[in-house]
């Protein structure tokens, strides 16, 4: 996908450091900020391996009964899960019985500011998914509405391996685009975007520096 400027219109939020040729605008309220949380990438991987000790990556079952491709872990106040009682957060991990490790202030300080960046700011996330893709992963098309705080955007960090983002409609049969994000790369999405359907397609083949064979990706949001 090519990058292109923004509208002049739609300036970025006060204080934005980010080249305008770096941003990706997909809709009103929702950006790609490319390579805004490249130079944090091995710190954050580092933590990511610190949660995974305490509460291990695991592919859960969906509501239908079929076992995710993408494994998943959480850390925050509370951790999304499934099973054949639904989507739903869940304050302690199901595999221990213990609260889910805190998230680490890194993570809290990159989504407030990548929030800040793309002009909604106050984000103040109080969980954050943790995605493992391997080759051939993917994500369905889905929406984020499990959250009581809808009016709070979500922030998506792309680790490792780049991937097909798949970005739709208010519709789940709008046809969505494909914008591939290399590591480092942040999407964006609130106000009238914020329920907009979304992917990612199978994983590609491939080896990374940080990752090896895989894609780590976070998703930050505001739950409660």
């Amino acid at each position: 996908m090519r990058r292109t400027r923004r509208a002049s219109h739609t300036a970025p939020a006060t204080g934005s450091l980010l080249p305008m040729e770096d941003r990706v605008q997909l809709a009103e309220g929702a950006v790609v900020l490319r390579g805004f949380a490249a130079d944090r990438a091995p710190g954050l991987l580092a933590r990511v391996r610190e949660i995974a000790a305490t509460a291990p990556f695991r592919h859960l079952e969906t509501p239908g009964g079929y076992r995710m491709s993408v494994a998943m872990t959480n850390c925050g106040r509370a951790g999304w899960v499934s099973d054949r009682r639904g989507y739903r957060y869940e304050m302690l991990d199901p595999l221990s019985g213990r609260p889910w490790p805190p998230m680490p202030e890194e993570f809290m300080d990159l989504a407030a500011r990548a929030a800040n960046e793309a002009g909604l700011g106050g984000f103040d996330p109080d969980v954050c998914l943790i995605n493992r893709y391997e080759p051939g992963a993917r994500l369905s098309l889905h929406q984020d509405r499990d959250e009581r705080q809808l009016g709070a955007p979500i922030v998506s960090v792309s680790l490792g391996l780049p991937a097909t983002f798949l970005w739709g409609g208010l519709r789940r049969s709008d046809r969505p685009r494909r914008i591939v994000l290399s590591s480092g790369d942040v999407v964006v999405w609130g106000g009238p975007s914020r329920l907009v359907y979304h992917g990612v397609a199978p994983l590609a083949e491939g080896m990374h520096e940080l990752t090896g064979r895989c894609r780590i990706n976070l998703t930050f949001r505001q739950a409660f």
